[in-house]
This record gives structure tokens, sequence and C-alpha cells, in this order.
């Protein structure tokens, strides 16, 4: 058996709330079940939102929680650094193969050219279907990278009309076909920053991740990472995706939740036993 590898991967671009703590909870749980590992990760990648007090205040409200992990930036461990914005280097040499290999294509369109073509159906926080304005013809030969991906897009070509399925251990067998359900989707922004969806990726397989527990609003997320593990040729994790937490308004959680945040929770005097107890109603 591989021993469990859980991890938390919180993006310090504000004070985590009820839904971050509940999906974390439930991941550190499993860890513990299963008597394994946890990694703590940094997910830093936002260079204009995410603020070093965010940082500070996620890692001391879980540990108020009565989370603990293993690895992690504020502990070290074998597959450091657990901060995103120090692993480049990594993002960088899967690019590169990405390129090489023809899985991605650069993209000139601007967010604008997006809006006026975007389709439909597509959630509200997911990036719209791309209508493929910048997709070479197939039958054109992958050329060798520039030196860096700067200043341009470049989107990942998902194969036309292929279901993507794959086990959920929380919601069972979920199904996503690409251009219905998601079109060629962003691995670096042209502002030179990685984009989620290639850095998850990168780092889960780098720190030999199991399983991945996090929010169901991520489950179209996890069929287009399942391209990049096969166009990488990784072993992609076991997955868990926990149902998001809502507010009086039936409204999923959001970091401008700042009521329902861990730190007021705090602030308001209540007690790691109390937080907890609601995750179970």
């Amino acid at each position: 058996m591989i021993p469990y590898r859980g991890r938390l991967a919180p993006s310090p671009t504000g004070l985590l709330h009820l839904g971050h703590a509940r999906t974390f909870w439930t991941a550190y749980q499993r860890a513990q079940q299963a008597n394994g590992i946890l990694i703590m990760r940094n997910e830093d990648l936002d260079p204009q939102r995410s603020k070093h007090e965010f940082v500070t205040a996620m890692l001391e409200d879980l540990r108020w929680l009565g989370i603990w992990w293993q690895e992690g930036p504020d502990v070290g461990g074998p597959y450091a650094p657990y901060i995103q914005s120090r692993r480049r280097k990594f993002y960088l040499e899967a690019w590169r193969k990405l390129v090489q290999a023809g899985f991605v294509y650069p993209c000139r369109c601007s967010r604008k050219d997006l809006a006026r073509s975007a389709q439909a159906p597509h959630d509200e926080d997911d990036e719209p279907i791309y209508p493929g304005t910048c997709r070479p013809h197939p039958d054109i030969t992958p050329s060798e990278p520039p030196e860096s991906p700067a200043g341009l897009n470049w989107r990942f070509r998902v194969p036309e009309s292929t279901e993507t399925a794959f086990k959920d251990g929380y919601f069972d067998t979920k199904s996503y076909v690409s251009g219905r359900d998601f079109g060629d989707f962003l691995v670096w922004r042209r502002d030179d920053v990685p984009a989620y969806q290639l850095a998850v990726v990168v780092d889960d397989a780098a720190m030999r991740i199991t399983e991945v527990v996090r929010g169901a609003d991520l489950l179209r997320s996890t069929a287009r990472q399942i391209l990049i593990y096969q166009a990488l040729g990784l072993e992609q994790p076991a997955w868990y995706h926990c149902p998001l937490m809502l507010d009086n308004q039936g409204q999923r959680l959001a970091k401008r939740h700042d009521a329902l945040s861990l730190r007021a929770l705090r602030e308001q005097g209540k007690t790691p036993e109390e937080v907890t107890a609601i995750f179970k109603d």
C-alpha cells in the first residue's frame, strides 16, 4: 500500500471562512483515519491579492482549530518549498514539456474578446468556454517553446467532445465532456503567472499527494487537471470533493463573509469545539 499523503492548499487572499475550515477539517480527518501525512501548501500565486497577513492568519487559525500538518512552509519537509511563488522552475519545466508535445498553444485573445464570444454553460466563477480563436490546426508540428511564456496566454488544447470521468470519494462518479462543459483552458497567464490548473497538478505530483480533498466548486477543474496529468505522464491522485457551505440566503460562502471567518469567530470567543460541531450538523 502507498502511504496516504493529503494536503491543505489555502490561498492567502483573504481570511479563511467556515466553508474553508470544514473542507480542511475533512482533509485532516481523512489523513488521520488513514494514519497518513498531511501537507500544508501556501498557494500564493496571485501577486495582487496574496498578502503576508493572510498567510499568518491561515496558519494560526487552522492550528487553533486543531489541524496539524507534518510538512509545510512553517515546518519544512522533503518536498520544499511549500510556497507556490517559490516553485516557478517546476512550473516552467512542465510548461516546456506541454509546448514541445503540442498540448498547449499561445493565445492572444483579451478578456474583452472572450467576453464577446463567451459560450454557455459555465459557472459564474469558472472561465468561459474558449471559442478556439487562436487554436492551431492539429496537423501543425509543435515547435520549440520560447525562452519565456510571458506576454501571452497559453492554453491547453482539450480533445474535442471527449468524456473525462473520475470516481469521487463523496459524489461518486463524475463526468465532463470537453467542448461542452469546458474548453481550452489557461495554463499560463500573459502576466507571466502559471495558472491554477497547471500549478496544482505539478505540485500535487511532486509532493506525492495520494488524495486531493477540496470543495465541490472544483469538480469541473478536476476534469481539466486529469488531462494535464495524462499529458505529463503523471499518475493522478484519488479525489474527494466536499459539499459547499451556504449562508442564510443560500449563497455559497466566500472570503467576503468576514463575519463567518475563523478569525472573527475566534474574536467572538468561540471555541474550536464549537466550530467543529457546526461541521457535524
